[in-house]
């Protein structure tokens, strides 16, 4: 049963053009790169002077399981609290989130075989974090490129 919501949101993404969905799905993905660069930049410089008083003058080759934590949080929590604050579904922040952690397990599942060098997880972590969004966004085109009209709803918004 449809109602006179889903009605309204089918006939907006009728009218919204391929250069403009394309155009949705590239600012939404650069809105959520701009936290996830800020939470890196500051996490990481917090990281380095406390790894530094600590006695560990490069902490990504001396502690590369904990860079590569504190690197996910770091990068996961502003672009968590940014799609927040945008009001985006529960279940796509949740998606995304998830797929920061996941990146971080198959790099240390990969140091740990050897197959990749453990002090450089971490900073294959911060290039790889980006492109792993793209995964749910992928998955949820009607919702990354303007096609759902739940973008800038109020969670709470009910349906008539």
């Amino acid at each position: 049963m449809s109602t006179v919501r889903d009605e309204v949101v089918s006939a907006d993404a009728a009218t919204v053009s391929l250069p403009r969905q394309a155009g949705h799905f590239v600012l939404h993905f650069f809105e959520m790169c701009v936290p996830m660069c800020v939470g890196f930049v500051l996490g990481d410089l917090l990281y380095f002077w406390l790894a530094g008083l600590a006695g560990y003058s490069e902490p990504f080759s001396e502690l590369p399981v904990l860079s590569v934590m504190l690197v996910t949080v770091f990068m996961t929590a502003p672009m968590t609290a940014w799609m927040s604050y945008r009001r985006m579904p529960r279940r796509a922040i949740i998606e995304m989130s998830a797929a920061m952690p996941i990146v971080a397990a198959g790099l240390l599942a990969l140091g740990w075989f050897g197959a990749l060098p453990m002090d450089s997880l971490a900073l294959l972590e911060h290039g790889l974090m980006m492109p792993a969004m793209l995964v749910p966004m992928l998955a949820r085109l009607d919702l990354y490129t303007g096609l759902r009209g739940q973008m800038h709803a109020p969670r709470h918004a009910s349906t008539v």
